[in-house]
Parts: C-alpha cells; sequence; structure tokens
C-alpha cells in the first residue's frame, strides 16, 4: 500500500529570520516581502517587531529570544571549545531553544516553500537540518569558515543586496551561479534637488559641504579624527550626521557643526560636495545612488565584513577606501582630493539595481517553482506493518 507525500500549496508560505541589529536587515525584506506576490504569505522571525517598515497583508511577525544576548537565565558553565562548523551557539541558553524550536516548529506545520536567512549560519542550517530549503543572504567579509560554507553550501539560493561588480574574489563559480545580485535592495535612494536641500540645510550654493555619515550600527566614529579633518580644509563646511563617539581631547574648529540623528538624512546627501562614511550596507546604497565623490572607512564588525566591502568598493573604482579615519591633515588631504579626482558618479550608480526588490521577489518565485514543479510525480512511500510500526 502507498500514499502519496502532502503537496506543496501554491500558496505556501515563505519563512523569513531577520537579524535584529542595524536597519538593512529589516528594511530588505520588507522591501522583498513587499514586492511579492499577495498570495504567498510570508512569516517573520525576528527577536525586535518594531523595527519594520510597513508591510502588505498576509505577513505575520513571530518575535523570538535574541540568539546572542544573555537575559540572565544562563546558568551552564559553557567550558567547551567553540565548533568551527557554528558561530554562535553557547551552551544553557533557554532563549536559544526557545528561538530554535518556534521556527523548527513552524517548520513542521506550515510546511513552507522557502526560508529566508538574514543573517545566520546557524538559522539556515537548522532549515537544511529540517528539510526546508532556504536562501541565504550572503554578506561581504572573511567568510570561507565551515559554519558559513556551510550555510552557503546548503542553500538552494545566495542574496546579495549589492551589484554584481562588487563581488569578492572569493566566492567561486558555484555560488555565483546561485546568487541574486540586487544593488541598492531595501532602500530608497531617491534624493531631493541640490538647490532645494541646500536651502532646507541653510547651506549656501557655493559653499563647499563635506558630509560625514555616521550608521547606526556600530558605536559611532570617533569626534578626534573627523576635528583634524575639518582643521585640514578650513574652507569647506563639515557636517556630521548619525552617531558620533565624542573623545575628551577633539578641538573641533568652526567649520564643524555634529547635527546628530536626522529624519532628512537625504537633504544632506544631496547637499554634499564629498562624503565620508563606513561601508555598512544602507550607508553604501544610499552614496552610490548618489554618485557623489566617497572616503570610504570600514568600521569593526564580524568577519571583517566593512573592511572587505571597502576593498571592493575602491577596486570597482567606486569609492576611495582608507583602513580607517586619517590621523593627520596631510592624511585627510590626501583622501579627499583621491576621492574627488578618481570620481565616476555613472560608475557609482550602475551599482544601484533598478526596482531591485521586484527583481528580487522574481527571483524567489522562479527558485520556489523550480524547487516544488507542479508537475512532478509524487514521491510515493511504502506504508510499514502495523508489527513494525509499533517496534
Amino acid at each position: 500500500m502507498t500514499a502519496p507525500l502532502r503537496a506543496l500549496t501554491p500558496a505556501a508560505p515563505i519563512g523569513y529570520f531577520v537579524h535584529h541589529q542595524g536597519r538593512g536587515h529589516a528594511e530588505r525584506c520588507a522591501a522583498i516581502v513587499n514586492a511579492l506576490p499577495a498570495h504567498r504569505p510570508v512569516t517573520i522571525f525576528c527577536a525586535r517587531g518594531d523595527i519594520f517598515p510597513r508591510m502588505r497583508a498576509g505577513v505575520d511577525i513571530v518575535v523570538i529570544p535574541s540568539l546572542f544576548e544573555p537575559t540572565g537565565a544562563e546558568v551552564v558553565q559553557d567550558f567547551t571549545a567553540q565548533p568551527d562548523t557554528l558561530h554562535c551557539a553557547p551552551l544553557g541558553w533557554p532563549g536559544i531553544r526557545q528561538a530554535m524550536g518556534t521556527m523548527a516548529a513552524w517548520f513542521m506545520t506550515a510546511h513552507p516553500a522557502l526560508m529566508i536567512c538574514d543573517v545566520s549560519a546557524e538559522v539556515a542550517q537548522l532549515a537544511r537540518i529540517c528539510s526546508v530549503p532556504h536562501v541565504k543572504v550572503l554578506q561581504h567579509g572573511q567568510r570561507s569558515d565551515p559554519g558559513h560554507r556551510a550555510a552557503y553550501d546548503g542553500a538552494a539560493g545566495l542574496l546579495v543586496p549589492s551589484a554584481a561588480c562588487l563581488a569578492q574574489d572569493d566566492w567561486d563559480d558555484a555560488m555565483r551561479a546561485k546568487t541574486c545580485f540586487a544593488g541598492g535592495l531595501g532602500v530608497d535612494t531617491a534624493l531631493p534637488d541640490r538647490d532645494a536641500a541646500r536651502g532646507r540645510l541653510n547651506i549656501a550654493d557655493d559653499q563647499d559641504m563635506v558630509l560625514v555619515l555616521s550608521g547606526g550600527g556600530g558605536t559611532g566614529f570617533p569626534s578626534a579624527p573627523i576635528a583634524v579633518g575639518a582643521r585640514a580644509l578650513p574652507d569647506s563646511l563639515w557636517l556630521t550626521v548619525g552617531k558620533i563617539a565624542r573623545d575628551w581631547h577633539a578641538t573641533e574648529p568652526a567649520n564643524l557643526r555634529h547635527d546628530g540623528w536626522v529624519d532628512n538624512v537625504a537633504d544632506y546627501i544631496a547637499a554634499a560636495d564629498c562624503i565620508v562614511a563606513s561601508t555598512g550596507n544602507t550607508t553604501c546604497q544610499h552614496v552610490l545612488a548618489a554618485g557623489k565623490p566617497w572616503v570610504a572607512v570600514p568600521e569593526w564588525r564580524y568577519f571583517d565584513e566593512q573592511v572587505e566591502k571597502a576593498r571592493v568598493l575602491h577596486r570597482a573604482g567606486v569609492a576611495h577606501a582608507v583602513p580607517g579615519l586619517p590621523s593627520s591633515v596631510q592624511q585627510w588631504r590626501a583622501a579627499i582630493t583621491a576621492a574627488r579626482d578618481n570620481h565616476d558618479p555613472a560608475r557609482q550608480q550602475a551599482c544601484v539595481t533598478p526596482d531591485a526588490a521586484g527583481k528580487t521577489a522574481d527571483w524567489l518565485e522562479a527558485l520556489i517553482d523550480r524547487l516544488w514543479p507542479q508537475t512532478a510525480t509524487p514521491i510515493m512511500t511504502e506504508s510499514r506493518p502495523a508489527a513494525l510500526a509499533e517496534t
């Protein structure tokens, strides 16, 4: 006696794990989800439910415990070595058990078409272990370790939220063959008119302006080297937006202004003549779309993510990358001059894919069709005798 396995329904859901640090993960999740067909339900798993932009109907957000932030309930004295195949798997964390158990239970009851992982090598491997096909978001960095490779090798597809020209040299042919490159994904890159933006910021049309854009994913740029930069170019107005770590020894000149967190960062980017910024994903897409001279300064991240991103940006000729904020007026002048002299706005703007979210959604639907062909012959299983089933 035989019985067919349950067939995938046309409205089988997509699961989506979203890392809650920084803005980029949640923003590209919302962009993709909103571009998917209306009949495709999505369940999002994230440690925060308040970081997402507005999303369409048919989307559920399940708040799970953080996979790396302790709560005080951890009681095991973990004396074991970290396995090479995992990155964050401490022993004795009830929150991790709850998070992973919640997703595994959903796999069992929802019969998902696909799981998107942005990002966690452990969650990607969990999906594979649970026999659920997954798409892994591929970020820059030194990620050739066994944990990342297991997540990439086991993925049905890889999603890179940047242009193909910014691919790393160590992304081999097998990885690239199953990769969707989507520069600008999840980022509103539209900018206001330069003159209008300057009017709102009270900046004269002929005033040279250097914008220091400090993102929200880390501790922020320190103030002392920025002050050195402003002193190096006294005829330029230096404006900082975002998080700045104040140094007690910083001596700040009159041409430096800190505006902190602002809601109109697009005005600042449009108004700028040159930009100093880190290489976080959202920041990269804004600056590339603006086509402005750019001194790219990587911040510390796990696996040297921003270091490797700065390296490929420099190689592609879309930014002038430096290893850290320049430490002298001479270094600042050299960096700003190099960024301006080698500036190619058309090359920068070509790194942003038109309708990146729509193209990503189409790629995901095509991948689901390939994974679950409607014309496939159902797999048949042999029913076991009752006597065997009871043993």
